[in-house]
């Protein structure tokens, strides 16, 4: 009987094997669990500071953009965060930017009078089949409560964003993991994934490179669906990168959603985003930019295979993690774990 979720590459882990291994960062979740509702939100810190006052680097890779993200537009700009990372479901959107926005004016009143405004970064997946999503029960207070809940332990499977998400006609959600990089200049560094994992078509589920899809279709005879979901997956290092070169680790989070049999298809929503904890960037035009040495570009292999592993593993972790889940029109997702310990007996 299979008791732990399979152990991605060959690369170390932080101590919780968490995108909180990189320090600074912390994870709230709230999760809205009732009858027809089946939804929430997720909340990622880049670190403990004013996010419009001291801004993280960061960058986006959008692997297939079927999606309703907010934000990204200037994140793809100015390669910074302005306000932590918020996760939810697609209606939830707007209720979520303006939450955010409400509470950057509250630590900050002069937001969009003497200072400039500011850009709330949301990202989505669709959880209809699940979540009554018509009902837009997401409401400010929730994102308040998921920031006021963030900590360094990061709650995983059908938590917070991740509550009403399904993953190769399984129950998906939040996972996570970190992977810790050592390059050949002698400097080890930490990264971090954090997935909101929503996508796959059972059949073509790989676990660690085991066909497992096809076990698990033949014995439920799944019929074979299109790819029609989506997936967020977040990257965060200590390490010293630039907006550029976090563009190019967060596309190597393709590369562990890929091994997990995952083609990118038409309907599915793909995003990657990868910021540093290593530096900020001030708001205040008075206020000095940091003075930074960036990792060598021809050293940035073994931060790639963190980041790949990292995701791969985050992946599992959503699956391994999840509880079934009943929700709209007694719509159900099943939970992986009850169905690998049957087909192991």
């Amino acid at each position: 009987m299979m008791d732990q979720p399979p152990r991605i590459g060959r690369l170390e882990s932080g101590a919780r094997d968490a995108i909180t291994d990189v320090a600074g960062v912390t994870v709230g979740h709230a999760t809205l669990a009732d009858g027809a509702v089946q939804t929430g939100v997720t909340v990622i810190h880049p670190h403990a500071r004013d996010p419009f006052l001291h801004k993280a680097p960061a960058a986006a890779a959008v692997i297939n953009g079927f999606g309703k993200s907010l934000g990204l537009l200037q994140l793809e700009e100015l390669g910074q965060l302005e306000t932590p990372i918020a996760l939810t479901n697609t209606f939830s959107v707007p209720a979520v930017a303006q939450a955010q926005i409400a509470r950057c004016i509250a630590a900050n009143p002069e937001v969009g009078r003497a200072w400039s405004t500011v850009n709330p970064l949301v990202l989505e997946c669709n959880d209809g089949y699940l979540n009554d999503i018509q009902r837009m029960a997401v409401t400010a207070a929730h994102y308040d409560a998921a920031c006021a809940g963030a900590d360094a332990e990061v709650a995983q499977g059908a938590v917070g964003a991740g509550r009403g998400m399904s993953s190769f006609q399984l129950k998906g959600g939040i996972g996570t993991a970190s992977r810790r990089a050592a390059l050949t200049s002698g400097a080890q560094y930490t990264v971090g994934a954090l997935v909101l994992a929503n996508y796959g078509v059972q059949a073509n589920l790989l676990w660690d490179g085991a066909p497992l899809g096809r076990r698990l279709a033949a014995a439920q005879q799944a019929q074979i669906e299109a790819e029609k979901g989506s997936i967020i997956m977040v990257l965060a290092t200590d390490a010293p990168l630039d907006a550029r070169q976090l563009r190019r680790l967060a596309l190597r989070a393709a590369a562990g959603l890929a091994r997990t049999g995952s083609v990118y298809g038409h309907g599915s929503g793909d995003i990657a985003l990868a910021f540093s904890s290593a530096y900020t960037l001030p708001q205040q035009p008075g206020a000095p930019m940091p003075a930074v040495a960036l990792v060598h570009e021809a050293l940035l292999d073994p931060l790639f295979q963190a980041g790949a592993d990292s995701v791969e593993q985050a992946i599992v972790h959503a699956l391994w993690h999840a509880e079934a889940v009943t929700g709209r029109d007694g719509h159900r997702r099943e939970a992986l774990r009850p169905l690998l310990q049957a087909m192991n007996k």
